[in-house]
């Protein structure tokens, strides 16, 4: 299982990643609109919270300590936080649509916790390698001789 955490976790930080580039993506795809940031939505509204509770799952099956557990879980709240400021940033528009500074603001609060959410992936993927580490030999009886008294 601790293998399989390593995995998923590197796949959790893979789709992160890829969040970036999908973001790209229908911010430069001209003309814009609903469809250019269908990768984005798609990747974050699904794989990242199917991958997130795969994460969660073998960190549990791995016996993994409390705070990998909920290192692995804090990635679904910010997936759902990147929902909520979303939704409140495309609503947050004038009279007539456009983009207002508060709007603006909290689309920029959507990028901050995107990146949070990427470091908070690292973590749980060190948290995972670190568990998946084979545990040192110890030493038996014998091996080393202490200093015999002068």
């Amino acid at each position: 299982m601790r293998k399989a955490l390593v995995i998923v976790s590197t796949l959790s930080l893979v789709a992160f990643a890829m969040q970036f580039v999908f973001a790209a993506v229908g911010a430069f795809t001209k003309p814009g609109g609903d469809g250019a940031y269908a990768l984005h939505r798609v990747t974050g509204s699904a794989v990242i919270p199917a991958l997130t509770l795969l994460t969660i799952l073998f960190a549990v099956l791995a016996k993994a300590p409390g705070r990998l557990v909920g290192m692995a879980a804090l990635p679904l709240a910010l997936v759902v936080g990147q929902a909520l400021l979303a939704m409140l940033a495309n609503a947050a528009t004038d009279a007539a649509g456009a983009s207002t500074p508060f709007g603006l603001t909290i689309a920029g609060l959507h990028a901050v916790n995107g990146i949070v959410a990427v470091h908070v992936v690292v973590g749980v993927l060190r948290g995972a390698r670190e568990l998946a580490r084979p545990a040192p030999a110890a030493a038996t009886p014998g091996t080393v001789r202490e200093a015999e008294p002068a």
